[in-house]
């Protein structure tokens, strides 16, 4: 028979403490994104940056660009609500107050650009949506990831170039060259441009907003 409740004591005194630290742990991280959200006043238009739970494409983003930020998104304004449009699974878009809670601890940052028109952005992220993520890293638009959605949005609606585009070659890569000969087939395409995350924060034309 499987025992679902402790025999002993000593058993329920050592699940209480267990249980008690999930349950300080849950609250605190709530608490903390409850907190980010009253603290930090959206615009349409900001870029979020996050820190997603680790894994395997996690670490060897973070690892690749030697930055904590492994993904982002761009803020914008529904209804009554906001929401971040990012590509992860697919384009889609995510209540921010789901969006913040995601992240490792919970905490982002925020940059603004410096002029934002949010109709014209909202047209150019329209076409984009529900396209599929491009675990590939490639720049062409059938595929898409965050940092890249990001880019496109912007040059197409208001003419500017946010950050640089960067060979995989001039990045970290030979740590994780495995991985990627992984996800490529065997293949190192050191020459291939991409759009990172800290390569849109190194931008001359956004400001930190937050924190």
């Amino acid at each position: 028979m499987i025992r679902l409740f402790p025999k002993s004591r000593s058993a329920w005194i050592r699940s209480g403490v267990i249980m008690a630290i999930l349950i300080v742990v849950a609250i605190y991280r709530n608490v903390f994104s409850l907190t980010q959200l009253f603290t930090y006043h959206p615009q349409e238009g900001d870029l979020l940056f996050q820190s997603l739970p680790h894994g395997e494409l996690v670490d060897a983003i973070e690892g690749i660009t030697q930055s904590q930020w492994s993904h982002c998104g761009i803020v914008m304004h529904k209804g009554s609500h906001w929401v971040v449009v990012e590509a992860i699974g697919h384009v889609r878009e995510t209540p921010l107050p789901l969006w913040i809670p995601r992240g490792r601890g919970g905490r982002f940052v925020a940059l603004r650009p410096t002029a934002v028109q949010p109709s014209t952005l909202r047209s150019a992220l329209h076409p984009y949506m529900g396209r599929p993520y491009d675990f590939r890293y490639a720049p062409g638009d059938n595929e898409i990831y965050c940092s890249e959605l990001i880019f496109k949005a912007y040059r197409d609606s208001h003419g500017v170039a946010l950050g640089n585009w960067q060979p995989l070659g001039e990045l970290n890569w030979k740590p994780f060259e495995v991985f990627i000969r992984k996800m490529e087939a065997g293949a190192l395409p050191l020459a291939r441009p991409m759009i990172t995350p800290v390569g849109l924060m190194e931008s001359g034309s956004l400001r930190q907003v937050y924190p």
